[in-house]
């Protein structure tokens, strides 16, 4: 009875702090205090939990029936539920019915946060929080009534075959997403390793489909990247937020200081955000204590306010750069080191993810979540819709967003399309003239490849088709790194606040 009793409590609070062990680390950054879960955009975390009344009311317990009875407002659903099992054409299988009740309910609150998951979509989403799972490795969300990409992760077959954020999947396989939960969308999408899976993605500005084909692999959960830059700056990017991330951020923390960190870059461009124990224990790094992380306002206007309770918060100059991939908690650690610590902002405006969700498990498996509460910045700002705009606004080049070419395309002489003309511009920004930028593949088209191919020690048959697109876009993507407008300002802003 006591652990159920703990159980109940900690499902209660959102901030319920874990009374178990704390992290210890020698000489560390700092020591972390354990935060219950709480859940954010796309990641999931599953609070133990009892069914619901509704559901109970749909099993094969009378006095449960009986519950639903005692409710005037179940009476029109039970009677729906009833007329159907006994005079429908044909059989109807019970489960369905009641998953549907529920699918609807949720469906309703026309909120692409809040939906309900199947046995198997729950499932996936339990794998999501552990060390890996096998997949695409990319963040979806429905929105407009479509399934698009937030971002890749971060050395992902997603991001290796060239998706980006805000690409629009049309449907998986040959099967239209349209209408679809992102729940369902994932299922389709997942699958084992070495398996290829075809989606049909449409990008913004381009007028066609095109179809890639990704090879599932192992996507390993490592959220947090590290090196040192330049004059004793170093640059850490965060991909996203799960169990481990401020784990992982305090060891590499560790490992950049004994390399004579003196500032710090702060990097969570394409972060879709994650589990809210970890922003709070990541926002406290860079706040000192007392300051306010965050709010949460529940839905009788209620507002509850969390500090930093960390006494050895970083005292290092820092900038953070955020995009329109940064969400939900990536902006609760944005909007905290910037309203609460004054650290400066570069880059473009975030995505607007201003809602907190939990999750209810079902005793079956399946599982429902649902948005909670509203958060707010410290200075009690609701970014939902809206974003961050960060202090310094640096747009990326156009190259940075060209669509996808897909390998097993042969683009030659002749060839028109929206993938020749994205091939052009590619090469024009890798320093290969293909002579115009119109999507026809002409003489000068091909001799920008065939330059192009020689540089890469490939056959220069002035054809862009298997590994010459590869090589093609992953060289735009080193150059991008390189290159990178957003970060070289962010060091330059770092800087003068090192120099103050």
């Amino acid at each position: 009875m006591d652990q159920q009793n703990k159980n109940e409590e900690n499902k209660q609070e959102l901030d319920g702090q874990n009374k178990a062990e704390e992290t210890e680390t020698k000489n560390s950054f700092l020591q972390i205090k354990k935060f219950h879960f709480a859940m954010l955009l796309f990641v999931l975390v599953f609070l133990t939990a009892g069914i619901t009344t509704f559901a109970l009311a749909f099993g094969d317990d009378k006095p449960a029936v009986q519950v639903i009875k005692d409710r005037e407002e179940f009476e029109k659903l039970y009677d729906a539920y009833d007329t159907l099992k006994k005079e429908y054409y044909q059989d109807v299988d019970q489960d369905q019915l009641i998953n549907g009740a529920i699918d609807g309910m949720l469906s309703s609150l026309d909120d692409p946060y809040s939906d309900y998951m199947s046995q198997e979509d729950a499932k996936n989403f339990h794998q999501s929080l552990s060390s890996s799972f096998e997949g695409i490795g990319a963040e979806i969300q429905e929105k407009d009534g479509s399934i698009s990409i937030v971002t890749p992760l971060k050395g992902s077959p997603a991001e290796k075959a060239g998706l980006k954020p805000e690409d629009k999947i049309i449907s998986v396989d040959g099967k239209s997403l349209q209408g679809m939960s992102t729940t369902e969308a994932v299922a389709l999408i997942r699958g084992e390793k070495g398996t290829d899976v075809k989606l049909s993605i449409l990008r913004q500005g381009a007028e066609k489909l095109v179809d890639i084909t990704v090879t599932r692999d192992t996507i390993p959960i490592e959220t947090v990247y590290g090196e040192m830059v330049e004059d004793g700056i170093a640059k850490v990017q965060i991909t996203n937020f799960s169990q481990n991330t401020s784990n992982e951020l305090v060891t590499i923390l560790n490992d950049l200081k004994k390399q004579g960190m003196k500032g710090l870059v702060l990097d969570l461009r394409q972060n879709p955000g994650g589990l809210l124990d970890q922003a709070i224990k990541i926002s406290s790094l860079f706040v000192p204590e007392g300051e306010i992380l965050f709010q949460v306002e529940d839905r009788n206007g209620n507002v509850k306010k969390y500090p930093s309770e960390n006494k050895n918060s970083n005292e290092l100059p820092l900038v953070v750069v955020i995009d329109k991939g940064s969400a939900s908690a990536s902006e609760i650690l944005a909007g905290a080191v910037s309203e609460s610590a004054d650290v400066p902002l570069v880059g473009e405006k975030s995505f607007g993810k201003g809602t907190v969700q939990r999750a209810e498990d079902f005793l079956d498996g399946s599982n429902m979540k649902f948005t909670t509460d509203k958060w707010l910045t410290p200075k009690g700002n609701w970014i939902h819709k809206k974003g961050i705009k960060p202090d310094y606004e640096v747009a990326m080049p156009e190259y940075a967003s060209l669509p996808f070419i897909d390998p097993e395309t042969e683009l030659t002489v002749s060839t028109a399309s929206d993938q020749v003309k994205s091939a052009q511009k590619m090469l024009k920004a890798l320093g290969y003239d293909p002579g115009r930028e119109d999507g026809f593949f002409d003489e000068k088209t091909k001799q920008a490849v065939s330059k192009f191919q020689t540089s890469k020690k490939i056959e220069p048959t002035g054809i862009l088709k298997g590994s010459t697109t590869i090589e093609l876009m992953n060289a735009l993507r080193e150059q991008l790194s390189k290159n990178d407008p957003q970060i070289h300002k962010a060091l330059e802003v770092l800087k003068q606040e090192m120099a103050k």
